[in-house]
């Protein structure tokens, strides 16, 4: 099951593996259809034209499949969806959880995936 997002769906640990080891740059939203995600998948919606050099996927939280994200160390604290995790070379360089709206996101990206 997928979330219906229009981002890139991620299903699988081996999936996300794929990815971030393909991409330079990803943005992963772990989450579930909730009023605490839906806002960050929209705000990854829009900044996919601006910010093409990175990858935004979006992840179930509930799927077992989701526990590469879950039992991170960088989210090991977090207590609200949904979990964000930003990959850069294959690493974890930054994870939020809960809402976050465009301006604390795009800090994150200017900050980690600057040109």
């Amino acid at each position: 099951m997928v979330l219906p997002t229009p981002l890139k769906h991620v299903e699988t640990a081996d999936h996300l593996n794929k990815i971030i080891s393909e991409k330079e740059n990803v943005m992963v939203c772990c989450g579930r259809m909730g009023p605490m995600c839906i806002p960050v998948y929209g705000v990854m919606e829009e900044l996919q034209e601006e910010y093409k050099h990175v990858e935004f996927c979006d992840m179930l939280f509930d799927s077992p499949e989701a526990h590469i994200i879950r039992n991170l160390p960088e989210c090991s604290n977090f207590m609200g969806l949904p979990f964000t995790v930003y990959y850069k070379n294959g690493k974890v360089v930054a994870a939020t959880s809960s809402i976050q709206n465009r301006d604390q996101i795009t800090n994150i990206l200017d900050k980690e995936f600057s040109k």
